[in-house]
């Protein structure tokens, strides 16, 4: 890496790092309170899954907008617009609740997703200029950056809901004040700060014909865009499928604490420590991805899930104690699945088609997070918690068959 390259990765990080540690905290609103909120306002347990279905639904055409965005502007305009809708949804949702209004409700819940879509996106800001065998380390310090935010935001749920109450507003919506200042302050760093723009730089430098970072074991620049690797798509199976598990299991977990008479403040702990271990595991799973490899990270990713699934069935509805190691297990699952899954999708792409195809993967991953969230509150509605849970850590023996395509994509030297 030259060294101006090196000097605007460093920058670039350091930028990241401030705007996901505001964007944690935005995010954490929905996950904590979202499904209470909808309960509340609807008054059925079964519909307590369609916040997180239409907040994930409004990220996928976030993921997609977002990178449709990042390939003709940058990374700065792409990730700052969208950061800044999920703050006007976090306000809309807000005034959904005062109002009693469940369209608006819905309606806001869809603009606030694009904020965990570009929280996500953000992971790849970092990996634009780093060396291949840094990759995973670059991405996991994008993703621990969100974990002061997303382990705050639900252990604030009680105070929240306070100065909510003393606003005149519902209690349930005080988390989502937080998110419309968190989300719009994350996008004014990104776009006061990002800069020079490492998408950009990364694109001039390979045009120029400069050795770049990505350029180490990818092909040269050629007239036609290059194609997109096969490991790009075994990343993206390996997203959608811990996307699925965590979301069904994590978005009932509040309403099945409320059932066994736990406090809010237990609800607002135990989802605290769930999203700091989606999070804060980040920079130790980034080096391992890169000293042992992707395919063995994603085989520990299923493995984690799994126990989860079946500790969150077995755990009694009763024991806090369970529930959280459940929902740790849950966090640190995903994060090996995302950040391996992620490298897999970096290692597949080269910048002239990178943003483009990591918004469309996200897209799918959206989606699939909005699929589990959807059918989450149906199938605790007609079965119950232990059954949901157990579904969602069966669906970490998929990973088997997509490992085994991994390994023998990369064993045959397909991706460039």
């Amino acid at each position: 890496m030259t060294d101006p390259s090196r000097r605007v990765q460093r920058r670039t990080l350091a930028v990241v790092v401030i705007s996901q540690t505001l964007g944690g905290a935005g995010l954490a609103a929905g996950v904590a309170v979202g499904a209470l909120l909808a309960q509340q306002m609807l008054g059925s347990e079964g519909l307590a899954g369609l916040p997180t279905a239409l907040f994930t639904l409004g990220s996928a055409v976030a993921a997609f907008l977002v990178g449709r965005f990042t390939q003709r502007w940058g990374r700065r305009t792409g990730l700052a617009l969208g950061f800044g809708a999920g703050g006007l949804g976090a306000l809309g949702v807000v005034a959904a609740a005062v109002a009693d209004s469940p369209l608006l409700l819905f309606l806001s819940l869809f603009i606030y997703g694009s904020g965990a879509a570009t929280n996500l996106q953000a992971r790849y800001a970092g990996t634009d200029l780093a060396p291949e065998a840094r990759r995973g380390t670059a991405i996991s310090v994008a993703m621990v950056a969100t974990t002061a935010g997303a382990v705050a935001g639900p252990n604030l749920v009680d105070p929240l809901g306070r100065l909510a109450l003393w606003l005149g507003i519902p209690e349930l919506a005080g988390p989502f004040l937080l998110a419309a200042v968190a989300y719009s302050a994350a996008g004014l760093v990104l776009f006061l700060l990002l800069r020079p723009d490492p998408y950009l730089l990364a694109r001039e430098l390979r045009a120029q014909g400069q050795p770049t970072p990505d350029e180490q074991a990818e092909q040269a620049p050629t007239a036609t865009e290059p194609r997109v690797g096969p490991s790009a798509y075994i990343g993206a199976s390996i997203m959608v499928l811990v996307q699925i598990s965590m979301v069904a299991i994590m978005t009932m977990t509040p309403v099945h604490m409320r059932a066994h008479d736990h406090e809010m403040a237990a609800v607002g702990l135990v989802i605290g420590l769930h999203l700091g271990a989606m999070w804060l595991p980040s920079l130790i799973t980034g080096y391992l991805v890169d000293l042992l490899g992707r395919i063995p990270m994603a085989l520990a990713a299923g493995a984690t899930l799994l126990a989860s699934g079946v500790l969150a069935a077995l755990a009694p509805g009763d024991s806090l104690g369970l529930l959280i190691l459940a929902l740790v297990l849950l966090g640190v699952g995903w994060n090996f699945g995302l950040i391996a899954g992620t490298a897999l999708v970096v290692d597949g792409t080269v910048p002239e088609n990178r943003p483009r195809t990591q918004g469309s993967i996200d897209v799918l991953v959206a989606l699939a997070g909005a699929g589990g969230g959807a059918m989450s509150g149906i199938v605790m509605h007609h079965t119950s918690f232990a059954v949901l849970s157990l579904a969602g850590g069966l669906l970490a023996l998929l990973f088997i068959p997509a490992v085994f395509l991994a390994r023998r994509s990369r064993n045959s030297g397909v991706d460039h």
